[in-house]
């Protein structure tokens, strides 16, 4: 599933194409897909099912292997209403975010809890990231363009003494 975002960042309109797998194996042969040009990633897991927050090594092995290295991740942990139904503690999952450098947060799409900081946050570090590349690289452009070779020459007069053009190398 796709979706369109549009959110408002710095004063910039920024728009967001979001691609929903779901987890479901069946989307799995085209994910490498899904990576190619990918900025940003959010791995959810269920906080009410462990196998889901243990998939998540799987998936970000996964991102890591196909995706840019400067992809932005995100984790998740989903179903934050469902306390009493807990199987991942909150410190487990801090933790592996914290060892694997990524954002973290605790999220309830039911209660609508968190769903827009996620989605904020992680659109920020991405404006974040391409903008400084955008300067970068224009900065390098700029540094070209002011210490790149110059080219000195003569104009070439191809015209004779007598100012005509006409070519005396093949009549006779």
């Amino acid at each position: 599933m796709s979706l369109l975002l549009y959110e408002q960042i710095e004063g910039k309109t920024v728009k967001a194409q979001i691609w929903d797998t779901a987890g479901q194996e069946r989307y799995r042969a085209i994910t490498s897909a899904y990576y190619r040009g990918a900025v940003g990633a959010f791995l959810i897991y269920d906080i009410t099912k462990r196998q889901t927050f243990e998939n998540i090594q799987r998936w970000l092995r996964e991102l890591r292997d196909h995706a840019d290295s400067n992809i932005v991740i995100m984790m998740a942990g989903n179903k934050s209403d469902l306390k009493h139904l807990r199987a991942v503690s909150t410190e487990d999952a801090e933790s592996m975010a914290e060892k694997e450098g990524l954002s973290f947060l605790e999220t309830s799409a039911l209660e609508a809890i968190n769903i827009d900081r996620a989605f904020q946050t992680i659109l920020a570090e991405i404006f974040r990231i391409v903008s400084k590349k955008a300067l970068a690289a224009q900065a390098a452009a700029a540094a070209a363009a002011s210490s790149g070779p110059r080219i000195q020459g003569k104009p070439i007069n191809v015209a004779d003494s007598g100012g005509s053009t006409k070519s005396s190398c093949c009549s006779t």
